[in-house]
């Protein structure tokens, strides 16, 4: 059994094929983006998702640099509910504000750099 689901997340995500190169063709359309024609402060988190599942961290940082703290947010919140922390509530609330502030200097910095379009 161990096997068959090695051998189904290998082929899965393997470059050539698979989950992956399906993914990479089939990104959601941002609805901001297609009535503006400018980028919203989540544009670039699809392809930053799927460069870290392709192990690119730097990559991953530089198309939206929010990703992997909100994805260890999300781990932490899931550790949070399971064993009660004793602070994680005001842990949660920081690296929410934390992450809040990344988006915001990430768009200001795309606005002052004529990146959005």
């Amino acid at each position: 059994m161990k096997n068959h689901i090695f051998l189904i997340l290998l082929v899965a995500l393997s470059k050539s094929n698979g989950i992956m190169q399906w993914l990479k063709h089939h990104l959601l359309t941002c609805p901001f983006k297609a009535s503006t024609g400018l980028d919203c402060p989540g544009c670039g988190i699809q392809r930053s998702l799927l460069a870290l599942m392709q192990g690119d961290l730097i990559a991953s940082f530089k198309l939206y640099p929010a990703t992997i703290p909100i994805i260890s947010l999300l781990a932490f919140t899931v550790i949070h509910l399971k064993f009660d922390l004793k602070n994680g509530a005001f842990i949660i609330k920081m690296l929410y504000i934390g992450i809040a502030l990344i988006i915001v200097i990430n768009y200001t910095y795309k606005i002052f750099t004529n990146q959005l379009i």
